[in-house]
């Protein structure tokens, strides 16, 4: 690109960044743990292109959201629910006149530490996780470890804090009236990371340390609230008019509804302040449409024969690989399609447990199917 062009370019740019709300995170102060020359590609954008063309984004499209396994070709996957956070987030950020680039960033790549089957299959491999490892696993955290110490070879992605702080910070299922950001040091996202490993309540203490953040973590149950829902109803679970009245009356009983209803109170109670926030009445609805919600789909997305089957096969391909990489049987599938994909730091500075439960919370809902029914032989 020719000298002037990228000139006017930048200076096209530092125009937007000046025009930002004063509470909005600037690239200037965009932090990244290894030194790097940026080109003209603001950082958080450029975060979004590393996000994007990494091999991992690619395995959101087989992931589940909530219901695995549909002959329904319009149920939702971790792949659309990624992309609605982003919509949603920033509608949310242009209206309050915050980083977009920031957000778009956060929104697309909060959820990559995520299992196949979901929360089940989280739940199912933070179990070995503590029986192995003594640590817990989460989906934040695994996301933040995967651009950490897992793309790109095991070199790591090299995102920024602030990106890396929303991932970690993301979580949907904790929803508050408001979000106040607190602010960090790469010190203090750090040891917040590795809290998480051994704090199993640290979820509803972390907040992201920037306006962006916030407004990502809040739109990830925005995206997916009303969606379940949808689903939920195209696969007959249960009927629309089966919503309670009073979350009808306040947030709609529609996707379309429900969505529209939260951004513009949020909008309506957060502009021109250093905080996202909810009306109490909005918030109360939303709180108990979770509830609804838990109780009506998430705890039925799966059967005991299912759970129980799912549960046998994380733990026998959990032992497999663990005895292919004491025995290195490198005609295993672990190292055709997952360490020998890897650079030295990566191969050298990780426990074999820890490695097998990287390959296992990458894998697609397919994937780990198709290598369940490879060891049971069917």
């Amino acid at each position: 690109m020719k000298k002037e062009i990228e000139k006017e370019i930048r200076v096209q740019l530092q125009k937007r960044q000046d025009s930002l709300s004063e509470y909005a995170c600037r690239d200037s102060e965009a932090i990244r743990f290894k030194e790097f020359v940026e080109d003209y590609r603001p950082p958080f954008w450029h975060d979004t292109d590393r996000i994007i063309y990494n091999l991992s984004y690619s395995r959101y499209s087989d992931k589940t959201q909530v219901f695995s396994f549909q002959e329904n070709d319009h149920i939702s996957k971790r792949m659309t629910h990624v992309q609605l956070v982003s919509k949603v987030a920033r509608t949310i950020g242009r209206m309050l006149n915050l980083n977009e680039d920031l957000i778009e960033a956060a929104a697309l790549g909060h959820d990559i530490g995520h299992t196949p089957l979901g929360h089940l299959g989280e739940s199912i491999l933070n179990d070995i996780s503590v029986r192995e490892l003594g640590e817990f696993f989460k989906h934040n955290v695994q996301g933040v470890r995967t651009y950490m110490y897992i793309d790109r070879e095991g070199e790591g992605s090299n995102l920024t804090l602030q990106v890396l702080d929303a991932v970690l910070c993301h979580n949907g299922e904790m929803v508050k009236g408001e979000y106040h950001p607190v602010k960090k040091t790469k010190e203090d996202f750090l040891r917040e990371y590795e809290q998480s490993y051994t704090d199993k309540k640290i979820n509803e203490k972390l907040l992201p340390m920037t306006l962006e953040g916030c407004v990502v973590r809040i739109s990830d149950i925005i995206a997916y609230i009303g969606r379940d829902i949808e689903d939920a109803i195209m696969i007959g679970v249960f009927s629309r008019d089966q919503i309670p009245a009073k979350i009808r009356q306040v947030l709609g009983d529609n996707n379309a509804s429900i969505i529209g209803t939260i951004i513009d109170d949020i909008i309506n109670n957060s502009y021109g302040k250093p905080y996202i926030k909810m009306s109490d009445e909005v918030y109360e609805a939303i709180s108990e449409l979770k509830k609804f919600n838990y109780d009506n789909i998430y705890s039925k997305a799966n059967t005991e024969e299912k759970i129980a089957e799912y549960t046998r096969g994380f733990n026998l391909l959990f032992d497999k690989y663990l005895k292919d990489i004491e025995y290195n049987n490198e005609d295993s599938d672990i190292f055709r399609d997952f360490l020998g994909t890897k650079e030295a730091i990566y191969l050298e500075n990780t426990n074999p447990k820890r490695m097998v439960i990287d390959f296992l919370a990458g894998m697609t809902d397919e994937y780990f199917i198709s290598q369940y029914h490879k060891i049971i032989g069917n």
